[in-house]
């Protein structure tokens, strides 16, 4: 072999190995540059609160700054699909939650695929929805929600802070499993929606545990069951809904990391510890408490098969019920 075929070969092989270790120095450099953290909803909510609580330890762990930005609309799909859009280096992140799986499902033109356009990371917190009554209606357990709404289809009313939202569509899913039918008031907002749930203007609802509590506690507001999987420490003497009979409601709102699909696998992981060692933290926990928010982590393979068996589940509730965002 001459001189000029061996150096032929020696830079083709040198190209091939040269391929094949790049994604894997990349992802050992991580990360090279800033990292925007994309929240799909505006600013003060669950989602955002969650995001700034972490993002700015997240930046002192990784060497770089982790920038929060707020994009918001058609109910989280903007922000989501830029981040499905983006190049899966890692610089772009979501922060997401399973409104995701919901409002993917509610439009009938969505751009991306909640399930396979991007790349779990962790799980970040739970929060869990108490069902109440306002004490005009006299109701002051699931029994009696139920034996009225039976007795008068229509004649309850149960608000929601919009079309599509967790409150909407946990109502929505205890409907079809409880046989009931109750008339649908959204309001623009939680404001508005908790004000006349606590005027009587509306009978009942879903509220955040939290702030359902609170309520609960001063004699506002009549505690009837958490939508969860387990009481919830901060009530601890309200049932959950399938202590009560109610199978399948299990409708805790979650929140998670993603990013684009594709992510290097080294990426995710360095993600997933880094994020996983935060939420651990003291501090951040109490602010997430504060919020009404349960911390809480995952590896991204519990994240995907969670969102896997939520996303047929709240499909079904919209396809049966016909609800549709537009």
């Amino acid at each position: 072999m001459n001189s000029i075929a061996r150096r032929d070969l020696l830079a083709l092989a040198g190209g091939v190995i040269g391929s094949a270790i790049s994604p894997l120095a990349k992802a050992q450099a991580y990360p090279s540059q800033p990292i925007r953290l994309i929240v799909p909803f505006t600013a003060g909510t669950g989602m955002d609160t969650i995001a700034r609580s972490v993002a700015p330890k997240l930046g002192e762990r990784l060497g770089q700054p982790v920038i929060v930005s707020n994009v918001p609309g058609a109910s989280g799909n903007i922000g989501a699909d830029m981040v499905a859009k983006a190049a899966p280096d890692g610089a772009t992140l979501l922060m997401g939650a399973n409104t995701m799986l919901m409002a993917a499902q509610l439009y009938k033109s969505v751009p991306f695929d909640p399930l396979k356009d991007f790349s779990p990371i962790s799980m970040a917190a739970y929060g869990t929805l108490m069902l109440v009554a306002n004490p005009k209606t006299g109701f002051k357990t699931l029994d009696d929600l139920l034996k009225a709404a039976r007795a008068k289809p229509g004649s309850i009313s149960f608000g929601s802070p919009g079309i599509g939202t967790p409150h909407h569509m946990a109502m929505e899913l205890f409907k079809t499993q409880a046989g009931v039918f109750l008339l649908h008031v959204p309001y623009k907002g939680t404001a508005g929606y908790t004000q006349d749930l606590l005027s009587g203007e509306i009978n009942v609802g879903f509220l955040p545990v939290h702030i359902a509590q609170s309520l609960v506690a001063a004699g506002k507001l009549n505690a009837l069951g958490v939508g969860s999987a387990h009481r919830h420490p901060v009530a601890p003497n309200v049932p959950t809904l399938a202590e009560l009979g109610q199978k399948g409601v299990e409708v805790d709102m979650w929140y998670a990391f993603y990013g684009p699909a594709r992510l290097p696998a080294l990426v995710v992981t360095r993600l997933n510890s880094e994020i996983g060692a935060i939420l651990k933290q003291p501090d951040v926990r109490d602010v997430l408490g504060k919020a009404g928010l349960d911390a809480s982590t995952s590896t991204p393979e519990q994240l995907a098969a969670i969102a896997k068996a939520d996303y047929p589940r709240w499909g079904e509730v919209i396809r049966r019920k016909g609800i549709t965002a537009e």
